[in-house]
């Protein structure tokens, strides 16, 4: 216990800190929450989401996996999906990746040495790497990884909008988009990728 108790105290301080600054705020976070965000990121300690888009607890719900991915057959991911946005209510679903991400460059060692569990799910970023391929080998080693990491974004922000749960939410009338996004470790900044899709441009692209 004494060598976690630098965490305990962090936590005392952080926690007088806010009621410092805003005394009620615990007291009206244990009632409910409301976020507008589902936040479905990296695992990666690096890009924590509340602090890199500037939100308190309560303000964003979040789904962190290695290399920020939604699988079809992760029922963790898309329980959290559905009780986003069918209790919840979120308008606004962002994948967020970010460059330098390890799982995504691990997914492009063919040669990387096979570690167990995790490489059944890279196998995913793996099929994603080969589809892109053609696109991919005309580029250097950090250019191909950097557009990987897009890239990876990308298919999953389709995954999202693929999922029965939007398909179905949209059908009801409910406002909801998908967002994707990349985070750069070296400046702490976002970057919008320009894919994002509600239930408009989805009809108007069908």
């Amino acid at each position: 216990m004494k060598i976690l108790k630098p965490l305990f105290d962090q936590n005392r301080q952080w926690a007088e800190q806010i009621k410092n600054e805003k005394p009620q705020f615990f007291e009206e976070l244990a009632t409910q929450q409301a976020p507008e965000y589902l936040w479905i990121g990296c695992s990666d300690s690096r890009v924590p989401s509340n602090q890199i888009i500037g939100l308190m607890p309560g303000e964003v719900f979040v789904h962190r996996n290695i290399a920020n991915m939604v699988v079809h057959s992760d029922i963790n991911c898309l329980s959290v999906i559905q009780y986003a946005v069918e209790v919840l209510k979120v308008k606004h679903i962002m994948v967020v990746g970010h460059y330098g991400c390890g799982g995504v460059r691990a997914s492009m060692d063919a040669e990387s040495e096979r570690i167990g569990l995790i490489d059944h799910w890279l196998d995913h970023l793996r099929v994603i790497y080969k589809s892109h391929s053609t696109e991919l080998n005309q580029l250097d080693d950090d250019e191909k990884f950097n557009r990987l990491c897009e890239l990876n974004v990308i298919e999953q922000v389709a995954n999202v909008v693929d999922s029965t749960i939007i398909q179905h939410a949209w059908k009801r009338g409910q406002n909801v988009s998908v967002h994707g996004w990349i985070y750069s470790i070296e400046n702490g900044l976002l970057n919008d990728l320009d894919v994002t899709v509600d239930k408009h441009t989805a009809v108007s692209g069908e």
